[in-house]
């Protein structure tokens, strides 16, 4: 019997931890195409932190995107507070409300769905040798605020674990 308590007691604790599905967002505007609001230079200012929410780092980030088609390149530019500048160049395809994409420090497809003013994203990025070099898990949703500025909130697991977050506050440069 305390078997069985215990597995409930675990299950409803998961359950609890359960984030909306993607579906939860279908009615909000504006609508969230990254097509359309990746496109030009976007800057971004972002914090990572800890799993008890210590602010780790802070960054800038500037994003120089271009099209062809549903094909999308978006080369980020990072300048972090501790004086380290690192790159990443994301290759993006869209189909639809659904995304893939690729990066040098991500393993695999990066794989994504649009709804309403969201985009869940998630992908497995491998850290650079002087943050441990481990693989983890990033489960990463933005959120259209209006036509030029738009929240992110990453969540970084292993093993199931929440290991630390990452925000960022996005803002379309005016050409």
């Amino acid at each position: 019997m305390r078997v069985i308590l215990a597995c409930i007691t675990t299950l409803l604790l998961l359950l609890g931890c359960a984030t909306p599905g993607i579906e939860a967002y279908r009615g909000e505007k504006p609508q969230l195409d990254l097509k359309r609001y990746f496109n030009g230079t976007v800057d971004g200012w972002g914090m990572v932190q800890d799993r008890w929410g210590k602010v780790l780092r802070r960054f800038h980030v500037v994003i120089v995107s271009t099209w062809d088609g549903d094909k999308g390149v978006l080369d980020e530019s990072f300048d972090w507070s501790d004086g380290k500048k690192e790159k990443r160049v994301w290759t993006i395809s869209k189909n639809g409300d659904r995304y893939s994409g690729s990066a040098g420090d991500v393993l695999g497809v990066a794989s994504g769905e649009a709804a309403g003013n969201a985009l869940r994203w998630g992908y497995v990025l491998k850290l650079p040798p002087d943050q441990g070099g481990h693989e983890v898990d990033v489960d990463d949703w933005m959120y259209l605020v209006d036509d030029d500025t738009m929240l992110n909130r990453s969540t970084i697991n292993k093993f199931g674990i929440r290991f630390g977050d990452i925000t960022i506050s996005f803002r379309k440069r005016k050409t």
